[in-house]
């Protein structure tokens, strides 16, 4: 049975961010493939739809590698997101469903009880499943595919910290959610601005010792020395 391109991408793109292909590091179709059971033809489509989204570079002489974004690229990653997380919540205020509604409102109550037990690992998985649950509720699908794109960056290029107070971000959760439902897309857009914005105070660059590959670069580095591990 053929495995689909989507498939080996997206088995491709969890081992970069999960930093088991390393930043720089090349990434052949050869390899590739035995490593994820597929022939070399979903791999190639793989690889092109990676660079798309910039994790994956072409080298002269190397090929496909893992991208190396320097800081200033992964700072306007935080940018961007303040700017289209805002938008995805006005949007789903207007075209969010009931069933939405109802796995947004059951996301809320699950999160507050565990920030009131303090299981802080649950606590990371449902945040991540209520903003992908937000931004599917915009009705928009290249807005949901960008959204999905900056959470898969932000989590390969930054170190995020728990709040310090689970129980109050839950609480914006919850005012997010009762916005949407209401159907007030400004409230909506303004609640994630300011959600979106004090989140971003926890996250910080990945370096070497985070437990991934490499760390951010730094944007002065020449160019015309990548760092290339086989």
């Amino acid at each position: 049975m053929r495995i689909p391109a989507h498939s080996v991408c997206t088995a491709i793109r969890d081992d970069i961010v999960a930093g088991v292909h390393g930043r720089g590091g090349r990434l052949t179709e050869e390899l590739l493939a035995r490593r994820y059971g597929v022939s070399r033809v979903p791999v190639r489509e793989a690889l092109r739809t990676l660079e798309a989204e910039g994790f994956v570079v072409t080298r002269r002489h190397a090929g496909a590698c893992v991208a190396e974004p320097t800081e200033e690229e992964a700072a306007d990653l935080l940018e961007t997101r303040t700017l289209l997380k805002p938008l995805g919540a006005a949007r789903a205020a207007r075209r969010r469903t009931e069933a939405h509604l109802k796995v947004l409102r059951g996301l809320v109550r699950l999160g507050q009880d565990r920030a009131r037990q303090g299981h802080s690992d649950d606590l990371r998985s449902l945040d991540g499943w209520f903003h992908e649950t937000l931004a599917q509720a915009a009705g928009s699908p290249s807005l949901t595919a960008l959204l999905t794109q900056l959470r898969h960056k932000i989590a390969w290029l930054y170190v995020v910290t728990a709040p310090a107070d689970p129980a109050e971000c839950w609480a914006e959760h919850g005012a997010i959610t009762d916005a949407v439902a209401r159907g007030d897309g400004e409230r909506a857009r303004a609640l994630m601005a300011l959600h979106t914005e004090r989140s971003a105070a926890l996250h910080r660059l990945r370096s070497s010792g985070d437990g991934r590959a490499a760390g951010v670069r730094n944007s002065q580095r020449a160019v015309n020395t990548p760092s290339l591990r086989s």
